[in-house]
């Protein structure tokens, strides 16, 4: 099948409504983790930072434009070839997204929510080079989330080693 065709299979109504089901998963996502802990905002704030950590306030904008681009890239994906490896690989990432929060304020298991935090960062720059393959607007979506949780690992990685 060609990607032509392939977006056509993936047009219409239908597509509109894979529209609100990425958008769904990229809530689910930010759900698990926003549910899973209540607080993190002080919890945070309690904690010795670098003097480069941003305010806790910023977050929460970051993301939401960042799910934003998540749910749009991996739905662009899914219209020219459907479920696959790409798609797939989107998925993970999301789930991995999904446990991080948990790990780092849920349990304060700042060490392991690192480990977690390079597994992810692996997953997104894989299902960046698949997305790269098939749609590179796609691709170039996922890049400021690839950005940011580079950001987010130095700063989780700086949260473990000053709170031992």
């Amino acid at each position: 099948m060609t990607t032509s065709s392939a977006v056509q299979r993936h047009s219409g109504p239908r597509a509109w409504l894979a529209l609100l089901g990425f958008g769904a998963a990229v809530l689910v996502a930010a759900a698990v983790g926003g549910l899973a802990v209540g607080g993190a905002a002080s919890e945070y704030n309690s904690l010795r930072q670098p003097s480069w950590a941003p305010p806790s306030w910023l977050f929460g904008p970051v993301w939401t434009a960042l799910y934003a681009t998540i749910a749009i890239a991996g739905w662009l994906v899914w219209r020219r070839v459907g479920f696959g490896p790409a798609v797939y690989a989107w998925i993970a990432q999301l789930v991995l997204n999904a446990l991080w929060t948990p790990l780092f304020f849920g349990a304060g298991q700042y060490g392991l929510a690192f480990a977690e935090i390079v597994v992810m960062w692996l997953a997104i720059g894989v299902t960046v080079a698949l997305f790269w393959r098939i749609f590179k607007p796609a691709a170039l979506l996922m890049l400021p989330y690839w950005a940011w949780v580079t950001f987010a690992a130095a700063l989780n990685l700086s949260i473990w080693q000053l709170n031992m």
